[in-house]
């Protein structure tokens, strides 16, 4: 994921426009193209020529303008890829503006894998890394909102780890803006796909400020996804699993995106709670039922993705009493499962809820299954032979 400076929209500018979009055919509507064309050329050009220049006034001026050509044309970051080098140089420079050159930078990196690894080749990391640690909160936000996007990259995500930012990117976490925790989350996020970066970012004891985040924000939102990622990946460790547990909230809080969040956070949440389940059963067991999964999981058995659903019919069949299958007789039907579990939830509002979701679920269930044999007979009926016909040559036999 990327994020970009003055809430960077995804549309095209103009210069981007498609090719195969129709448009008018007036002389006016192409004079207008080309001129506009031709300016943001002219532009660019002068760009490129005043970043290159000694005096740190017309610089300034320079990476300004980079930022702004760059805000939503993707023609333009390509174009002002040979400014990287300049405005990086830029960022070393004790007294340049540091902020208008990672703002240029952030802004020629955003969906431009090229410019990505051109600015950490180009050695940005350094600068970017020190601005972590930067008095000035606006700094910090901007730095981590630069390692967001340049660890998108999977070329970049060890260099990015080599460079000591995960401890700082979790530091942010404990004590940044709030902006900057969105974006560390989700630079740690995309860091931890790299099998080398889960260990180094379990070392710096992430989970309660992971946890704090996760309680704080939507458990629809995509900062919630990523936390979630993240937890799902850290329970993998017997640390990480202590660290959920014991952390006020960390379990529930996993529930509630399960209950509430994207259909990829709720996948994410599952798939946490099912490897923490699936490491210790006994240990684990009795933590997650006490949070009131069952109604989260059950919707999840019909409405979410389709790892959701093998996932959560996986977690419900270990959370019932007994982890072993039954006799031919009690057949291990996914309602003999949850019956199992409701009857030893405490609390009637609780149990209630549940069964009201397995009766929903049972009812989502059977339309599910309705629409699939229909779809089936339809497929299965010659298209020149008449329902009725088959019907009746079916019941004859």
């Amino acid at each position: 994921m990327d994020r970009a400076t003055d809430n960077l929209s995804t549309a095209s500018s103009s210069s981007d426009t498609n090719p195969d979009t129709p448009r008018a055919c007036s002389p006016s509507s192409s004079s207008s193209f080309s001129s506009s064309s031709s300016s943001a050329s002219s532009a660019v050009h002068r760009a490129l020529h005043l970043i290159q220049s000694d005096d740190p006034d017309l610089k300034l001026e320079a990476a300004r303008e980079i930022r702004r050509l760059t805000k939503t044309s993707q023609r333009c970051r390509r174009q002002l890829a040979q400014a990287v080098q300049p405005l990086v140089l830029m960022l070393r420079a004790p007294d340049s503006d540091h902020e208008s050159a990672l703002l240029a930078l952030l802004n020629l990196a955003v969906k431009d894998e090229k410019n990505k690894i051109k600015i950490v080749e180009a050695g940005a990391l350094e600068p970017i890394i020190s601005f972590l640690q930067s008095p000035d909160l606006n700094l910090q936000e901007y730095a981590a909102a630069a390692l967001l996007t340049l660890s998108a990259s999977s070329v970049n995500k060890p260099f990015i780890s080599a460079s000591g930012a995960i401890p700082l990117l979790v530091e942010i976490l404990r004590y940044g803006s709030q902006q900057a925790k969105f974006d560390a989350v989700m630079a740690l996020s995309n860091l931890s796909t790299h099998p080398d970066n889960l260990s180094i970012i379990l070392g710096t004891n992430p989970i309660p400020s992971i946890v704090d985040l996760l309680i704080f924000c939507k458990k629809s939102s995509k900062t919630a996804e990523k936390c979630t990622s993240l937890i799902e990946s850290l329970v993998g460790f017997d640390e990480g699993r202590i660290a959920l547990t014991s952390e006020e909230g960390g379990v529930l809080a996993v529930v509630e995106v399960l209950e509430n969040g994207s259909l990829q956070a709720r996948e994410h949440a599952v798939g946490a709670l099912l490897t923490m389940c699936q490491s210790d059963r006994c240990k684990y067991r009795e933590p997650i039922l006490r949070e009131g999964v069952i109604p989260g999981l059950l919707e999840l058995t019909v409405q979410g993705t389709p790892k959701s659903q093998t996932k959560a019919r996986t977690l419900l069949q270990l959370l019932r009493d007994s982890p072993y299958p039954r006799s031919e007789l009690q057949p291990d039907t996914l309602e003999n499962i949850v019956c199992n579990i409701i009857s030893q939830i405490d609390g009637d509002e609780q149990s209630g809820k549940a069964k009201k979701m397995l009766a929903e679920m049972v009812q989502v269930s059977m339309e599910q299954s309705l629409r699939h044999l229909q779809q089936r007979a339809l497929v299965c009926t010659p298209a020149d032979l008449p329902i009725a016909s088959v019907t009746s040559e079916v019941s004859s036999k």
